[in-house]
């Protein structure tokens, strides 16, 4: 592809190409200042298509296993996922990353995400964007914490994928548009 690509939804458009072509999915890590960005298999969009909005979850999730496993099946889903290992990594990300919705494990390093939690709630440019607290902690009042830390939801590991879906399909279809 000469002359650059432009990522349009889940259209990758190849300015020097002579068609346009789509990703279905994508992650994207963060390293310290490196960042990389992995695409899945292209495929032409139909011509006349519009490319479909992406949603943007950020991982926040020191697990290594589970990590693998979130965004394999979220990018599997058509999700774009950027990864943060500890709570003050996902603080900064969400800032930078402007994700549609949060994943946020409580029990994480350097900040647990009760904290992370409450400081992006407090922050002018992350507190509209909604917050999934992702726990194995399922005691009764767990939910309740989680969401007077200033989660938007409450989901309890393992994670039951169809479960996870639906509460963030309903997160973002009660997310306002960018204007």
């Amino acid at each position: 592809m000469k002359g650059g690509s432009n990522r349009h939804g889940s259209c990758m458009i190849a300015s020097g190409g002579n068609k346009a072509r789509r990703s279905a999915r994508a992650v994207v890590v963060h390293k310290g200042a490196d960042v990389i960005t992995v695409t899945g298999a292209l495929e032409p969009c139909q011509e006349g298509e519009k490319p479909a909005p992406v949603a943007k979850i950020l991982l926040v999730e020191d697990n290594e296993m589970n990590r693998d496993m979130l965004s394999r099946r979220l990018q599997r889903k058509g999700y774009v996922v950027a990864i943060a290992e500890d709570g003050s990594q996902g603080v900064a990300m969400a800032g930078k990353e402007t994700p549609d919705v949060i994943l946020l494990d409580m029990s994480l390093p350097v900040i647990d995400g009760w904290t992370a939690a409450r400081q992006l709630k407090a922050g002018e440019a992350t507190r509209a964007i909604p917050i999934i607290a992702l726990t194995a902690h399922a005691m009764s009042g767990d939910r309740e914490k989680a969401l007077e830390a200033g989660c938007d939801d409450y989901d309890t590991k393992p994670v039951e994928m169809p479960r996870l879906l639906g509460k963030i399909e309903a997160l973002l279809e009660k997310k306002p548009a960018a204007s």
